[in-house]
């Protein structure tokens, strides 16, 4: 039930109408199905403001009617509601093996999933534009959508990017990913606003949307799996720092490895101990077995859950690693939780070494869970972000 009053801009009337439209239209989002009293309860406005752009929003098909509600002891209101299917926000992620679609209508119900597999000859920028064109038009089709109705297209990458700019910096693990403008390559494409963005920032907002941190202003979310980096979550919005590397966590110096300077075209020295094939070399090297069934760091997790004292120890030493990396985070930043992803940080025998290990420390110290999205957070994050942009696309703001 709508009852908290928003207060409204003073301004030229365009801006106020433009403004008093923008909040109405929230409202709706929000409520799903009201009536225009209960608009004017909710917003402060008054009745004939509220009518006027109620009118307004219906003429821009972004409204519609669904006749009389129930009476409450005289005239039965009027019953309207946001028209989610005026159109749709799709999510992209972007990966070295394959392109995953979420489309999703403007109240966030999923649409279509797709997955492209990539072969290595179709990993450069222009190759995969190219299927993200191609996987777009399918889901439209699937769903009799026209491409005008594409709002919003939010493309998740594995790599420091450019926000403002859209331009992702490297990809070490795809061909002719260096200093890509993707949101200018994507924009040829499609009608739309691109938004390019991190893959674990969108992991994190993943989580926040539909996860295990919903209602959560202040958390950072690990991930550890292929790549180990950190989406922070500050106020209720990504922290990206000023060269946009905030998270990135997978360049943290250790102790007694090598001190070479960082470059983005390298993995860092974390990866090469916490990912899964850090993990899997970890096993052989200590089994001497090369060659064996065990071809993943999961599986060695898996063994250690089954009582295996080799890959116990294994665990231990990465969960002791992890448990730094959490309280280091936790001094700095003081979130209120730490979120653990990927294939590897949603393994429940890492999680059981962390917060063993971080047992007796008396202050700093935030609740330490997994995600619940798995490998879909990324694509939630996507449509999250999309859908927080939906409004100014719907409508555009007035010319001052």
């Amino acid at each position: 039930m709508m009852t908290q009053k928003r207060r409204v801009p003073i301004g030229r009337p365009s801006v106020l109408r433009h403004t008093n439209a923008l909040s109405i239209l929230a409202l709706l989002r929000e409520a799903g199905t009201c009536s225009r009293a209960d608009l004017v309860r909710a917003s402060g406005l008054s009745a004939p403001t509220v009518t006027n752009v109620v009118k307004d929003l219906l003429a821009a098909n972004l409204v519609e009617p669904l006749g009389e509600g129930e009476s409450r002891g005289g005239r039965p209101p009027d019953m309207i509601r946001f028209k989610a299917r005026r159109g749709c926000v799709l999510a992209v992620q972007i990966t070295s093996e394959d392109i995953q679609f979420l489309l999703a209508d403007l109240d966030g119900n999923e649409l279509g999933k797709l997955t492209l597999p990539l072969a290595n000859e179709k990993t450069p920028p222009k190759a995969v534009c190219g299927s993200i064109g191609q996987g777009l038009r399918t889901l439209l089709r699937q769903q009799r959508m026209t491409r005008d109705q594409l709002l919003v297209l939010v493309a998740g990458v594995p790599a420091i990017t450019n926000v403002e700019e859209g331009v992702v910096l490297a990809i070490s693990t795809m061909q002719g990913w260096r200093s890509v403008r993707l949101r200018a390559m994507l924009q040829k494409i499609v009608d739309c606003k691109v938004i390019v963005e991190n893959d674990i920032n969108l992991a994190a907002l993943g989580e926040r949307y539909r996860g295990s941190s919903r209602g959560e202003t202040d958390f950072t979310y690990i991930s550890i799996g292929r790549n180990v980096g950190a989406g922070i979550v500050l106020n209720g919005k990504i922290h990206h720092g000023a060269q946009w590397s905030a998270g990135e966590i997978g360049y943290l110096r250790l102790p007694n490895t090598s001190r070479r300077q960082l470059t983005i075209f390298e993995f860092g020295e974390l990866e090469s101990v916490l990912t899964s094939s850090g993990i899997l070399a970890s096993w052989r090297e200590q089994t001497g077995k090369s060659r064996s069934a065990i071809s993943s760091g999961v599986q060695v997790l898996d063994l250690a859950e089954a009582g295996n004292a080799t890959a116990e120890k294994i665990v231990q030493h990465r969960a002791g690693i992890v448990a730094d990396m959490v309280l280091n985070l936790s001094l700095i930043l003081n979130p209120a939780l730490i979120l653990l992803g990927g294939t590897i940080g949603e393994h429940p025998a890492l999680l059981r070494g962390v917060q063993q290990q971080l047992e007796g420390s008396e202050f700093g110290i935030p609740r330490v869970l997994t995600g619940t999205l798995g490998d879909t957070a990324v694509l939630w994050g996507g449509i999250m972000l999309a859908l927080e942009f939906v409004p100014e696309v719907l409508l555009p703001p007035v010319a001052q």
